[in-house]
C-alpha cells in the first residue's frame, strides 16, 4: 500500500529550515555587494579612461625575467610571463617544503636526545630561527651570498660538479625534451599501477590474515613502464657538469643568488616551526610504546622509525598543512630580494600596463588554489593515517 506524502510546506518555526534560510540570504548579500563593487569600479575607471578587462594577458611583455624553468622571451605575452612567475614560486615553494620537513624533523627528533648539550644546542637553533622575521632572514641570507662567498672564480666546491660562489650555485642539469616528459608519465603510471597492486595485497592480508606482500613483484610493476618507454623512444642523455674555467663557470645548470637566498631562508624559518611540530607529536605517544618495543630488542633508532613517527604521524599531519601554506604564502616576500616569483611579475605588469586590478586578482587566484590544492591533499593523507575506530 503506498502512503500519499504530504505536500512541502515552509516552517519557520523549523531550525533547519531556517538555517538554509539564512545562509541563502548571506550568499545573496555577498553577491550583491561584489556585484555593487564591480560596477562601481568598473564605472570610475571608465570615467578615467582606464583600461580594464585581461585582455592585456596576450600583449607582448617587454620585459626579461632572470630564471625561467621554462622557455621565455621578452617577445612572449603577458600570460606567459605570469605563467613562468607562478612555475617559480611552485619550484621554490616545493624545494624549500622538503628541505623543511627534512630538517625540521632532525631536528625536532634531536631536541628529545639524551644528550644535554646536543638538546640545547637544537633547541637554540629553532628559538634562533623562530624569533627572527623571515624577511630580514632573506636580506641576511642575500648578503652573505653576495659579499660574503668568494667570486666565480674562486667558487667553493660543495660536491663533485657543485659549485657555490656569489653568483649562486652551479649544479649538473641535464637538456630535458618530450621524450623524457614522457617517460617520466611512464614512471608516474607505474607508481600508480604497483599503488593499486600493493593496495589490492594489503586488503587480502587483511581477509585472510596471511602475509600478503611482493616486493620484487611491486619493484618491476614501477620499473617497467618507464624502461619500457626508454627502450621505444631512446632519448638522448645530454648531461651538462659545471666546469670552473678561469672567469666563470660554464656548464649545468646557474642557480641565481635570489634563488638560493629565497630556498635558505624558506627552508631555515620553516623547519624552525616543523622541528615544534614533529617533538610535540613525538611526545604525545605514550611511553609504553617505546618501552614495549625496546623489550622487544629494537634498537633506539629502529624504535623511533618504526613504532613511534608512524603514530605521531596522526598529530603531526595536521600543524604540517599550515607549515607548508605558510612556507608558499610566505615566498610572496621574494619580492624583497629580486626573485621573479608571481608577484614580482604581477608588480612588473601592473607598472608597464597601468592595470593594478586584474594583475592582483590574478596573483591572489594563484595563491588561493595553491592553498586550496596543499589543504586537500594534506587532508586526504591526514584521512589515510588517521586512527578509525571499529
Amino acid at each position: 500500500m503506498r502512503v500519499a506524502q504530504a505536500p512541502f510546506r515552509l516552517n519557520f518555526r523549523d531550525k533547519r529550515t531556517r538555517g538554509i534560510l539564512y545562509q541563502c540570504l548571506c550568499v545573496a548579500s555577498v553577491v550583491a555587494a561584489g556585484l555593487y563593487l564591480f560596477n562601481n569600479v568598473s564605472e570610475n575607471l571608465a570615467r578615467q579612461s582606464i583600461a580594464t578587462g585581461f585582455s592585456y594577458l596576450w600583449r607582448e611583455a617587454g620585459f626579461v625575467i632572470s630564471q625561467s624553468p621554462i622557455d621565455y622571451q621578452p617577445s612572449d605575452s603577458y600570460a606567459k610571463a605570469l605563467l613562468v612567475g607562478i612555475l617559480n614560486t611552485i619550484r621554490v615553494s616545493i624545494l624549500a617544503s622538503v628541505a623543511a620537513t627534512i630538517i625540521g624533523t632532525l631536528v625536532g627528533i634531536g631536541r628529545l636526545s639524551s644528550n644535554p648539550l646536543f638538546a640545547r644546542l637544537m633547541l637554540l637553533y629553532v628559538e634562533a630561527l623562530r624569533n627572527v622575521p623571515l624577511l630580514l632572514l632573506l636580506f641576511l641570507c642575500y648578503a652573505v651570498i653576495v659579499t660574503i662567498l668568494p667570486p666565480v672564480r674562486e667558487a667553493l666546491q660543495l660536491l663533485p660538479f657543485v659549485f657555490l660562489s656569489n653568483s649562486g650555485l652551479a649544479v649538473p642539469s641535464i637538456a630535458w625534451s618530450n621524450d623524457h616528459t614522457m617517460i617520466a608519465a611512464a614512471f608516474l603510471f607505474g607508481c600508480g599501477l604497483a599503488y593499486l597492486y600493493a593496495r589490492h595485497l594489503q586488503l587480502r592480508r587483511i581477509e585472510s590474515g596471511t602475509d600478503q606482500s611482493n616486493w620484487p613483484l611491486i619493484s618491476a610493476i614501477i620499473a617497467i613502464p618507464p624502461l619500457v618507454a626508454w627502450l621505444i623512444l631512446r632519448p638522448e642523455l645530454d648531461l651538462s657538469l659545471p666546469e670552473l674555467g678561469r672567469f666563470r663557470l660554464a656548464g649545468g645548470a646557474q642557480l641565481t643568488p635570489e634563488f638560493v637566498a629565497l630556498f635558505v631562508g624558506l627552508a631555515l624559518s620553516a623547519s624552525a616551526n616543523v622541528a615544534e611540530i614533529v617533538r610535540s607529536g613525538i611526545l604525545s605517544i605514550r611511553k609504553g610504546q617505546r618501552e614495549a618495543a625496546a623489550a622487544l630488542g629494537l634498537r633506539p633508532s629502529r624504535i623511533m622509525r618504526l613504532v613511534i613517527l608512524p603514530q605521531a604521524l596522526r598529530v603531526i599531519i595536521p600543524p604540517m598543512t599550515s607549515a607548508y601554506l605558510n612556507v608558499f604564502k610566505n615566498s610572496s616576500l621574494a619580492i624583497a630580494i629580486g626573485y621573479p616569483d608571481v608577484v614580482m611579475v604581477s608588480n612588473t605588469t601592473m607598472n608597464q600596463t597601468g592595470q593594478a586590478i586584474e594583475p592582483i586578482a590574478l596573483f591572489m587566484l594563484v595563491y588561493l588554489s595553491l592553498s586550496i590544492t596543499i589543504s586537500l591533499f594534506m587532508n586526504w593523507y591526514n584521512a589515510r593515517v588517521a586512527l578509525r575506530e571499529r
